[in-house]
């Protein structure tokens, strides 16, 4: 099983996976581990990461970037309106109402929905990870910024499910960043203490994050997250964007906003320059060349001036910090560190405006810019069961506010009822009982809408099917469990009719053992989730009746129908009347109905299957145009290499005549390659490579073959020498080799002969033959010889010499015969080496990660 977290950023994106070692971030196919989340589309294929970054200006139109924020909302909401004006590619309205993205692809025109790009680059880091771990990838974690709303949680869950990723969780950003900073910590205080209290501060390159977490040993709990979602890098950039546009109009009389290329210039130089600033408070340069009509621009700017330039920007950092503190409740002098990461941060008035806020330094324990990465992989891993990570529980919260609405039965105003509030514990879930005559349809929104950065405050709807009154005409109970799952996402999960039956107690016996089951297996599908409760809603009560609207958990004692019976019947034993029939026992059976769910946002089965469908088809035009691009630059590379190595090495084993028709045919190749084979199939490619091949491979061959001979020359004649000195010492009456028999010794002696002879005549042929011929004697002949006269001559040298027994002695030894000393010897119990080769019995089945 894959353990991998995937950090999908508005600018750049991060791959962490774990080993045995632990977490790993791990680098793209340009050593980088950093992946631009940018993808560009071209005439063959499309390329994604480091390769489409470098397309932004050269291919404006058909390279597409800062594409996050457009998951989940419809074509004509304000801020895709907005957002449509700063982007050199086209947005355009799909059939389902939401944003597409218009772009030239296989010289087509092509609208791609914002789910099918996220899953583009999921593509790029999915085979990340897979180059990595040397296996497939499916499981994952995929980080999301906290205040995604459900429509947008969902826009990326489907983005996952086209690439064929089992996502496990959809991570808050803040969440991952807390799990990654505290599993680490040994100084935590214990369960029964009071928590460490942690601010985490993330400014990224399109929003603004905090979130303060309460820490115990193994134990992390998310306490409140506030948010700026347009408050970021890019904001910063564009204010030295505006200023250098104003400067060059009155400078150069250029307007840049004309050219949409010298704007991504311009924003590319302005995040140089940034950067720059941030570590030096001089005055730097910024300077573009040929950057409008040909014409040179250059300006100036030091860090005092970018600081008063971006003043309304820096003020609006201590909103969200006081909005967190008023939901926690909390004094600053109550939190003992601040954490901040992200690439806004490392600006030191952003720094500085935080710092001075909590009254202490901020530290960068973490690694900026892969903390999120790292602990969505944790996260993974702690989901996994292949690995066995340090005991650790995350409990989040939910970001908004949800409320449900429903229409009254006896009155025309709606009933209403907050069931999450904000910061509510997740994942979470809640029972509420409905008593009902008729279907009915529950609405979820969210209750604060000016509290969310999203325009629909709606976020789905539900409808309860199959219910109708009792026989007596009684409302129907119904139980509803709505919950908000490990992905942050709101949903009614389940519904069920609660019915009474009378029961024998004969048919009770017989059943006894199927209703335990069955309430066993209810009790293992509650426990789930993480929490469950239980609220009871009159929805037939009207509204100006509040008591029966709000949640009232039912006392202990009248929890179920059995309860009373009992009751009753010991009233009556009490009584003085005569005892009347045996009453039937009533069993509580709930029965589950259907629910229809219509989310504000959500692709249909349809359109989802041509979606991976048309992902695949692309993936394939992908593998066959490297495929294509990897024959043409073999053929390539081949003419180089051959042209270089002829006037060189080469030269020797080559003649005059086969050289000048081998040069010429590698000039016309070389021609053709920017001519005419500029864009040829594989196919064709493959056969110029075979065309050439025929003239280069017998060079190569006989260079090859000349350097080495000698060398399998001479270590066949020091073989031979071996065997030789062998059958010398043999006739000399040598004691070493006096166990062999003659006629062994002479079958050794006519091998060395006959080799011998061979070798050299194989030599003195091979000393006439001239170097641009092909040899008389190839390497493998030699390496043949050796093998025969090996397995001829070495089981014969070898062969190991008889046992002689010890004669006997009665004259003992120490006390002892000499023959009891070695019987002794051989009894003695040797104990086993540890480093014997064998697996230990108990061989872990997991992997144990290094979190140290």
């Amino acid at each position: 099983m894959s353990v991998v977290g995937f950090d999908l950023g508005f600018q750049n994106c991060h791959v962490a996976i774990a080993r045995a070692g632990g977490i790993e971030t791990v680098a793209n196919e340009f050593s980088d581990r950093c992946t631009p989340a940018v993808v560009s589309f071209g005439t063959k294929n499309r390329t994604i990461g480091v390769a489409a970054k470098n397309q932004l200006v050269t291919n404006a139109t058909n390279t597409v970037s800062g594409f996050k924020k457009l998951h989940g909302r419809a074509f004509n909401d304000p801020f895709i309106q907005k957002e449509k004006k700063n982007l050199a590619y086209e947005l355009v309205q799909t059939n389902n109402g939401g944003v597409g993205l218009r772009v030239m692809y296989m010289d087509e025109p092509h609208v791609f929905s914002v789910e099918q790009i996220t899953a583009m680059l999921l593509t790029k880091l999915k085979e990340t990870a897979e180059s990595n771990l040397k296996k497939p990838v499916t499981d994952c974690v995929i980080s999301v910024p906290s205040f995604f709303t459900d429509a947008e949680r969902r826009s990326v869950l489907d983005s996952a499910q086209i690439v064929g990723l089992n996502c496990l969780k959809l991570m808050s950003d803040m969440t991952a960043v807390a799990l990654n900073y505290g599993i680490y910590k040994q100084d935590l205080p214990e369960p029964d203490e009071k928590p460490k209290i942690v601010v985490f501060a993330d400014m990224g390159h399109s929003s603004f994050q905090i979130s303060v977490c309460a820490f115990n040993k193994g134990k992390l709990k998310v306490l409140g997250t506030a948010f700026d979602p347009y408050l970021g890098g890019r904001n910063f950039d564009e204010k030295l964007v505006e200023h250098f546009c104003v400067q060059f109009k009155t400078k150069y009389k250029l307007d840049v906003k004309s050219k949409i290329r010298a704007v991504l210039r311009l924003y590319q130089e302005c995040e140089k320059l940034k950067k720059l600033m941030s570590s030096n408070s001089t005055d730097l340069p910024l300077n573009i060349e040929c950057f409008m009509n040909d014409l040179d621009v250059s300006g100036r700017m030091n860090r005092s001036e970018f600081e008063a330039l971006c003043a309304e920007l820096l003020h609006r950092i201590d909103a969200p910090l006081c909005s967190l503190m008023d939901q926690i409740q909390l004094r600053v002098e109550d939190i003992a560190a601040v954490e901040i990461i992200g690439g806004a941060t490392r600006i030191p008035a952003v720094k500085e405006r935080i710092a001075k806020f909590f009254g202490k330094d901020v530290s960068t324990t973490l690694n900026a810019d892969e903390a999120v990465a790292r602990g969505c992989a944790l996260q993974c891993a702690i989901l996994s069961p292949a690995f066995r990570v340090r005991e650790f529980s995350v409990t989040d919260v939910v970001p908004y506010p949800i409320s449900l609405k429903w229409r009254m039965e006896s009155d025309e105003v709606d009933g209403f009822y907050e069931v999450f509030h904000k910061n509510h514990t997740a994942p979470f879930s809640k029972v509420l009982t409905f008593h009902r005559k008729n279907p009915f349809q529950l609405e979820a929104y969210y209750s604060d809408p000016a509290g969310i950065p999203y325009p629909e405050a709606k976020m789905g709807q539900f409808f309860i099917q199959n219910i109708s009154s009792s026989k007596d005409g009684e409302k129907a109970k119904v139980k509803v469990k709505v919950r908000v799952n490990t992905h942050g996402i709101f949903s009614v999960s389940t519904a069920s009719v609660v019915e009474k039956m009378e029961v024998d107690e004969s048919d009770e016996k017989s059943t006894e053992s199927g209703v335990k089951a069955k309430h066993q297996g209810s009790v293992d599908a509650m426990e789930e989730d993480k929490f469950v409760q239980q609220d009871h809603l009159d929805a037939g009560t009207p509204p100006q009746v509040q008591t029966d609207e709000q949640p009232s958990p039912p006392p202990p004692e009248s929890t179920s129908e059995e309860n009373k019976m009992a009751d009753t019947e010991k009233v009556e034993k009490k009584s003085d009347n005569p005892p009347e029939p045996k009453k039937p026992k009533i069993k509580v059976k709930n029965i589950e109905v259907p629910i229809e769910a219509n989310f504000v946002w959500q692709l249909g089965k349809d359109l989802l299957n041509m979606y991976i469908e048309s992902e695949g088809k692309m993936i394939l035009q992908d593998k066959l145009e490297k495929a294509r691009n990897d024959a043409k630059n073999a053929v390539e590379e081949y003419v180089y290499e051959y042209r270089d190595k002829l006037s060189g090495p080469y030269s020797s084993f080559i003649s005059e005549e086969d050289l000048g028709c081998f040069s010429e045919l590698l000039t016309e190749t070389e021609n053709w390659l920017y001519e005419d084979g500029e864009d040829q199939s594989r196919q064709v490619y493959a056969e110029k490579l075979d065309e050439l091949k025929k003239h280069g491979d017998p060079v190569n061959e006989r260079y090859r073959e000349a350097e080495e001979r000698p060398r399998l020359f001479e270590g066949l004649g020091q073989k031979l020498q071996h065997y030789t000195k062998i059958v010398e010492d043999f006739k000399n009456q040598g004691e070493a080799y006096q166990h062999i028999s003659a006629t062994d010794m002479e079958k050794v002696e006519k091998c060395v002969r006959e080799t011998m002879e061979w070798m050299n005549n194989a030599m003195n042929l091979q000393a006439k033959q001239q170097l641009d011929q092909n040899p008389v004697v190839y390497g493998r002949d030699i390496k043949a010889q050796l093998s025969a006269l090996g397995s001829s001559c070495h089981r014969i040298v070898t062969q190991p010499k008889p046992k002689t027994e010890l004669p006997k002695s009665d004259t003992p030894v120490n006390g002892m015969n000499h023959n009891e000393d070695l019987k002794e010897e051989k009894n003695k119990t040797v104990p086993p080496s540890p480093h014997n080769g064998d697996c230990h019995p108990a061989e872990k089945e997991t992997i144990d990660m290094d979190l140290n």
